[in-house]
């Protein structure tokens, strides 16, 4: 009797059970995921999901379009970039089969480190590494020398300068110029100097002081020179140029004159073409005489100031 109520129990369960999963699969058959979409007489649940696939694919058409377009002009502007690159490529390619590396030696003595406080050394170090980056694209680049490199210079360049350990066409020597060059090839550059350049020897070594001292040190690259007994001589400044402010220029003006003249073979086009317009430069004509101040005026190669600093007034100067 009790085996037959438990089984008349379990029959009425499985056949409740059904029920449910039917009415659970009809729910679900006529309501769609989008809520927008019911099945349709005689429709199957795949159809309606294939049915629902295309409409979704039909409005998506105007984005897909405009991914389209989109990745053509990414490609486009891909394309382009890559030939301006390769055109770059070929004029520095070209550029370099024209370059003739000069002969000429051109030296930055390092060797006045301790006369400079430490605003005044990275000045200096800024102006090297323009005259680094002017040589390195100059048509007739130099063979460039830094000596008696070290102290605060030295320092300082790897605090702020790690790459220069990396530079290529540079000699980078801790010793003083005079212990590895023959002094008969050795000129300093220096406006003290009573003798004035006309050309320049590419068989010679041409030296300019790497000092920034606002004009404090007047005559120390001329007296060295005398003391070394090498050459000196001034660059012919004040035969092309007239001036408004001091004649002091920065250690990377100089060596970009030099840069300059030997490409042009022409002071006055050398000059203006480096010299910042801040200084006032004009040029002598035939009727205009030589400013004799201008002659006694300190155009120290050696005495600089950086490129980028204001000019500074006569209260600067008298301090």
């Amino acid at each position: 009797m009790s085996s037959e109520v438990i089984v008349d129990h379990t029959d009425t369960v499985c056949f409740d059970n059904k029920e449910t999963l039917a009415e659970n699969d009809a729910g679900n058959e006529d309501v769609q995921e989008s809520g927008e979409w019911k099945r349709q007489d005689g429709m199957s649940k795949r159809q309606m999901k294939k049915l629902l696939k295309q409409k979704q694919w039909e409005d998506q058409r105007d984005l897909r379009k405009q991914k389209r377009k989109e990745k053509r002009q990414k490609r486009k502007h891909e394309r382009q970039a890559q030939m301006e690159e390769n055109r770059d490529v070929n004029i520095q390619k070209r550029f370099r089969r024209e370059m003739e590396p000069s002969t000429l030696r051109l030296i930055i003595d390092c060797s006045f480190d301790n006369l400079m406080a430490l605003k005044d050394v990275r000045k200096l170090s800024k102006q090297i590494r323009r005259c680094y980056a002017e040589n390195r694209r100059a048509l007739h680049p130099v063979q460039f020398y830094l000596t008696s490199h070290g102290g605060q210079l030295k320092g300082n360049m790897e605090e702020f300068d790690k790459g220069w350990i990396n530079w290529k066409d540079i000699h980078i020597k801790s010793e003083h110029f005079i212990d590895f060059m023959t002094a008969e090839d050795l000129v300093y550059l220096t406006s003290d100097s009573p003798e004035v350049l006309t050309e320049m020897d590419e068989t010679k070594a041409y030296i300019i002081g790497g000092l920034v001292d606002h004009n404090h040190h007047k005559g120390i690259t001329y007296q060295k020179a005398l003391d070394l007994g090498i050459s000196h001589a001034q660059l012919p400044l004040s035969n092309f140029v007239k001036m408004n402010s001091r004649k002091v220029l920065a250690v990377n003006h100089v060596f970009e004159i030099v840069l300059a003249f030997l490409e042009k073979k022409d002071w006055k086009e050398a000059f203006f073409s480096v010299l910042p317009q801040r200084k006032g430069a004009m040029p002598i004509t035939d009727n205009c005489d030589v400013p004799g101040p201008l002659l006694e005026e300190n155009l120290e190669s050696n005495s600089s100031v950086d490129e980028d600093e204001p000019k500074q007034t006569d209260k600067d100067e008298k301090s």
